[in-house]
């Protein structure tokens, strides 16, 4: 069974869960969308990049590493909450590029997005958790049998979910899915009308931090931990140079960022307002580094879509191959 209340506009750009993230970060999310967005009168010719990111990760490790400096472009960024509005973003042509989990291309790609994944990185699946209340009975995905369960319809935790309960022989038919965003998801599980939630860093770690939320199963051995950096067909034609430096400043960031994670969370912390040692806990068991997209990646992008096709996520068979553009080589 499954139940959903989310849907996309671009009043999604910059909105973050209020009843889940202290109020500073909310002002200092609405606040960096208006800074980033407006260029000094000596870069008024030069062209626009729009960067989709969430939770404000990518703009984090680019201004804590340096990779901001020097710019021959001018970046908007527009912040979301999760990747389904960032990918319908990316359909609508409202970013030219952003980063998105395996499960959430493979959505956008069902959809009907004319996107290709420019741009990869593998991670530590530590991150990505089903959580429950601190004194939930529950202690395993085998326990879920006849439970309310919340996440983002297409998301990483979507999958996480049904790959959890296929492997503890848990039928479909005996859970119930609550499709929210992760601000109404954090809601839902804290008043019990929902049993668990299957959600990502940073809302696993402050959950954890604030709510001593638990952990009943994490993505290892269940997720490929695969993201992407997802551009449009348009972009990809029409901005090519600016995408390439991007890309190469993104992947020379998150490198920096493996061996400086107290730096960037830091840096992210005066950004958002989220606890340090929140985001020191998000950095330091995601272990994101980037990888080339090469047969293995497709491969392993082709398991996620079949796991979706299984469970009628997505209606037909997605073939990912032609979804990757491997033009674009790793600095």
């Amino acid at each position: 069974m499954t139940t959903s209340r989310s849907s996309f506009s671009l009043s999604s750009v910059a909105r973050f869960p209020q009843s889940l993230l202290a109020k500073p970060f909310v002002v200092a999310t609405l606040a960096i969308g208006a800074m980033l967005c407006a260029a000094p009168s000596h870069a008024a010719d030069l062209p626009v990049l729009k960067v989709g990111d969430q939770s404000l990760q990518t703009r984090g490790i680019l201004e804590a590493s340096g990779q901001l400096k020097d710019l021959p472009y001018k970046i908007e960024w527009f912040n979301f909450p999760a990747a389904q509005p960032l990918g319908e973003a990316l359909n609508a042509g409202a970013v030219d590029v952003g980063g998105l989990g395996d499960a959430p291309l493979v959505f956008a790609l069902a959809a009907g997005a004319r996107v290709r994944a420019v741009a990869a990185t593998r991670s530590t699946p530590l991150d990505l958790a089903i959580v429950v209340r601190e004194h939930s009975p529950l202690t395993d995905a085998a326990s879920l049998k006849g439970k309310r369960i919340a996440t983002t319809r297409g998301s990483i935790g979507h999958y996480l979910a049904l790959a959890a309960l296929k492997r503890a022989n848990v039928p479909l038919t005996d859970v119930t899915f609550v499709f929210l965003a992760p601000a109404d998801a954090k809601a839902a599980l804290a008043s019990g009308s929902v049993d668990a939630w299957s959600v990502w860093d940073p809302y696993t770690a402050l959950g954890e931090a604030r709510d001593r939320d638990r952990i009943i199963a994490n993505g290892v051995g269940l997720s490929e931990g695969l993201s992407y950096q997802v551009a449009t067909e348009r972009a990809i034609a029409e901005k090519r140079a600016q995408l390439a430096d991007f890309l190469k400043r993104v992947a020379i960031g998150q490198r920096w960022a493996l061996s400086h994670p107290d730096e960037v969370a830091a840096m992210q912390s005066r950004v958002t307002g989220l606890p340090t040692d929140v985001l020191k806990t998000v950095y330091r068991r995601g272990q994101v580094h980037p990888v080339a997209i090469d047969d293995s990646v497709v491969a392993a992008q082709q398991r996620t879509a079949d796991t979706y096709e299984a469970a009628n996520v997505i209606r037909a068979h997605l073939d990912v191959r032609a979804s990757f553009d491997r033009s674009f080589p790793l600095p």
